[in-house]
């Protein structure tokens, strides 16, 4: 009993992050620590090096909330990282209390906590960043897209799973529905309910399609949440961040994930990636899917980002709440066009073109 009394308290995550911020923290004793705060995690940047502590918190989609529990989704986001970015995402470190209650990465006494321990990457080389600088390629964003594609061909055709693939679209487009459809989203409501109301019509239409798609293999575990932020140039290229805390998010069609990423580089400035890398797509795993079913994955897709910025200020204490409106209605804009495709409307053309046919949107709508 006395020695359970003498026991160290478990440290609380403030004072894990405290000892985090310190270069003393570091075996190979960094110059300096920057630290970056996402939605689930702590960043710690050590001079080379980058340390992940997740934060222990519970949503419907992930449970971070137990010891236990983030060790295995550290195991799990090494491990499947390395799918797409090699040896960039090194191990799990243990963050361990001694009995005098001295924190400290991979010291002796109790594990409190796990970390990923990654190499840090250079800024100027990522997607987002070359796009926003005006210093991006072709070359290197075909050497990237050559990863990607190769990967999704080599990938588990997802049969048996696929089913998850159609519930994630129906599920998340009536999440959509009930946080873009209240009247405090600060969106035009009878604009942004017309939208949600085409975007599910088009989904229903193409359930039959989706399903034919799974049958015939086109569906695999995939990155989950591919962003211009996630790819890196290189040399050699990697994808980084994959979704890994609900397999559910990670099964989908390779060429709604490729949309979603020439998407997102066209709101950044670059609408020329989008077909760049559809095209390769096609060429390398083929089956594409029809023009209006391509649009209706561009067009879900903007309305969950919508709501995703929307859901920003759902935040206690938001950060930047004036920043996410606009972007928000950015997202309706390029929502409205790809439904106006998937309909057969004027911006998408005859419905005999191929989703790759090089179109481009009017210079009036690129950013």
């Amino acid at each position: 009993m006395d020695e359970l009394n003498n026991r160290p308290r478990s440290p609380d995550t403030e004072s894990k992050v405290a000892f985090l911020r310190s270069a003393a923290a570091y075996a190979h004793q960094p110059g300096l620590v920057s630290v970056i705060e996402t939605h689930m995690s702590w960043l710690f940047l050590a001079d080379g090096l980058v340390y992940k502590l997740k934060k222990p918190m519970k949503f419907p989609f992930l449970d971070f909330t137990t010891l236990g529990r983030r060790r295995r989704y550290c195991e799990v986001e090494v491990r499947l990282n390395r799918r797409l970015a090699g040896g960039i995402y090194r191990r799990i470190a243990p963050l361990c209390l001694d009995q005098s209650g001295h924190l400290a990465l991979d010291g002796d006494g109790t594990v409190v906590d796990w970390l990923v321990e990654m190499d840090q990457l250079s800024e100027d080389r990522f997607l987002h960043t070359s796009i926003t600088k005006g210093t991006v390629t072709r070359e290197a964003v075909s050497l990237a897209t050559e990863r990607l594609t190769r990967f999704y061909a080599g990938a588990p055709r997802q049969r048996r799973d696929g089913q998850l693939y159609l519930n994630h679209l129906v599920t998340e487009s009536g999440v959509n529905r009930r946080l873009l459809g209240r009247p405090t989203s600060r969106l035009p409501l009878a604009r942004t309910t017309d939208l949600l109301d085409r975007v599910e019509a088009l989904l229903t239409l193409h359930i039959p399609e989706i399903r034919e798609r799974i049958a015939m293999g086109c569906i695999v575990d995939g990155h989950g949440d591919l962003r211009p932020e996630h790819v890196w140039f290189g040399p050699p290229p990697a994808i980084i961040d994959c979704l890994e805390f609900d397999r559910r998010m990670r099964i989908i069609d390779p060429y709604d994930e490729l949309n979603y990423l020439g998407l997102e580089c066209e709101l950044l400035g670059a609408d020329w990636i989008r077909p760049l890398v559809l095209e390769r797509l096609e060429q390398v795993i083929g089956r594409p899917p029809t023009p209006g079913l391509a649009a209706t994955y561009g067009a879900f897709r903007a309305m969950l980002r919508a709501r995703i910025c929307i859901a920003h200020l759902l935040d206690p204490h938001p950060s930047r709440p004036h920043h996410w409106p606009p972007v928000a209605r950015r997202y309706l804009d390029i929502a409205a066009r790809e439904c106006l495709i998937a309909e057969g409307g004027e911006a998408g053309g005859s419905s005999h073109h191929h989703v790759t046919s090089g179109w481009r949107p009017p210079a009036t709508e690129r950013n």
